[in-house]
């Protein structure tokens, strides 16, 4: 049998590499705002919208409340995520992030393979970051984050992208 001490048994690995890592950030225990935290949830509120206007993702809003305001996490002083959030104000991204973020990375291989057309192992890998954005807007099609005509199309995607 497994000792009690191994907390975790045999993890998924990445998908397109070897990796089975399993180091992640620790949320503090406690859901609920800090003592010390004097900021009200309606200026969180206004200070996210101010952000998202100036077009930053819920991931760069979160790492500039943590680390230049001194808000740990959000939800636990609004009661919402970041995301929620931008819905309500009507600001929320056409793309989810990580599509997004995906898309930006096959864009700027792509650019790059235009350049260096010998590069057979970005070619290699373009294909793989391709095939994680099928697989991605699939699933966000099927979760309706998505309209169900959306396509990726390497040719349109730049667009997407600015």
């Amino acid at each position: 049998g497994q000792s009690a001490f191994f907390t975790h048994s045999a993890t998924m690995g990445r998908m397109h590499s070897k990796g089975k890592g399993i180091s992640r950030s620790a949320k503090p225990y406690r859901r609920s705002a800090p003592s010390w935290l004097k900021t009200s949830a309606t200026q969180v509120v206004e200070q996210i919208g101010k952000f998202a206007k100036k077009g930053m993702t819920p991931s760069q809003i979160g790492v500039a409340l943590r680390d230049s305001h001194g808000i740990a996490q959000v939800k636990s002083v609004t009661g919402s995520k970041i995301l929620r959030i931008l819905k309500s104000q009507g600001v929320n991204p056409a793309v989810p992030e990580d599509l997004y973020c995906l898309i930006k990375k096959a864009v700027s291989v792509r650019k790059h393979l235009e350049r260096n057309r010998k590069d057979r192992d970005a070619k290699f890998r373009l294909i793989l970051i391709e095939s994680r954005v099928h697989r991605l807007g699939r699933y966000y099609k099927k979760a309706g984050k998505l309209p169900p005509n959306w396509k990726y199309e390497s040719a349109t995607a730049s667009a997407i992208v600015q």
